[in-house]
């Protein structure tokens, strides 16, 4: 593509096999809350059906979201060069993303996780493959630089942080995985302090923060760290938010059916908010907008097949209910 990038995510990318179980149960410990996912051991165990979907995880589903909504839009990736990164890359172009920047590494497995799908929830299996992490030479600055599960060595995370703190005027959204917080905030601090959007759900929050505080409490001390804008999702509750204006709460756009499946919904709102703001909209409209897309991904199976066109989005919004409204807190 010879177009300017708007909006390039940095990432892994997987398939994911999803299984939809129906002998199982969740078993839930009362002093903690932790729940498991529980089958019978040693025996034969049926399952309804499994479908295979290519070219996910979170930072791809951001890339894909933000193509679906008008931006032009890249991924730099890791993939091997097996039937299944070919796969993967296909995806990928057919949702319009340049994929200049995909990296193929020769003799190398793509990522390949097993979803166990019970009810409206999911267990992963995850399988990470190792590879040779370098940041490629960009042809050009994207307006906004969104980095989600780019895990990798010290080495590439200190290329990725060098990269950032000397492009102050690229914008940067930082939805930290598992491995990103599992780093901490010490080993990412020049990523924190250059970001100008951070986002997570509320138990990944107080993880991050190590503690177990009031929702707003924890926006300010993320703040802190140096975002400039900071989102906390709250599942089915809706999310919270704070930027210049104060501290706000927003409920969640109603469901048109009960969810099917929840995978994605989280990296649907961080990508929808930031591919608002690329397309000019204030914090405010862009948190309503980033709480429409996840209603549509978990009415689906997989984090992509429902993420909403433009079009789609602002017909939902324009007929958002009266009390789809951001309240102060």
């Amino acid at each position: 593509m010879d177009k300017p990038i708007d909006f390039l995510a940095i990432g892994d990318t997987t398939t994911d096999a999803f299984i939809r179980l129906k002998d199982a149960q969740v078993n839930c410990r009362v002093d903690t809350g932790a729940c498991e996912i529980c089958m019978r051991f040693a025996e034969k165990i049926p399952y309804e059906f499994a479908e295979v979907v290519r070219a996910v995880g979170n930072a791809p589903n951001a890339a894909v979201s933000a193509a679906r909504l008008g931006l032009s839009t890249g991924l730099i990736t890791n993939m091997g060069d097996d039937q299944n990164g070919l796969e993967c890359a296909e995806v990928l172009k057919k949702e319009g993303i340049d994929t200049q920047y995909v990296q193929v590494h020769k003799g190398k497995e793509t990522n390949y996780h097993y979803v166990l799908w019970y009810e409206a929830d999911r267990t992963i299996l995850i399988k990470h493959n190792e590879y040779d992490y370098a940041l490629p030479a960009l042809v050009s600055l994207p307006k906004w630089l969104y980095l989600s599960s780019f895990r990798g060595t010290e080495r590439y995370h200190q290329e990725l942080m060098k990269f950032v703190s000397s492009h102050p005027d690229m914008k940067v959204a930082f939805q930290p995985g598992k491995m990103e917080i599992k780093l901490g905030v010490d080993y990412l601090r020049t990523l924190y302090e250059h970001t100008d959007f951070f986002c997570l759900n509320l138990e990944e929050a107080r993880v991050v923060l190590g503690n177990n505080d009031e929702p707003k409490k924890l926006l300010e001390g993320l703040h802190a760290l140096g975002p400039k804008i900071v989102a906390i999702t709250d599942g089915p509750k809706g999310a919270y938010l704070l930027d210049d204006s104060g501290a706000w709460f927003h409920p969640i756009y109603p469901d048109p059916k009960p969810p099917y499946e929840r995978t994605g919904a989280g990296d649907a709102f961080a990508s929808t908010f930031v591919a608002a703001l690329a397309l000019g909209k204030d914090t405010m409209e862009a948190l309503r907008c980033a709480l429409i897309n996840p209603t549509f991904v978990v009415q689906y199976v997989g984090a992509q097949k429902g993420l909403l066109t433009r079009t789609e989005l602002e017909k939902y919004l324009a007929q958002a209910p009266a009390d789809f409204t951001p309240q102060r807190i």
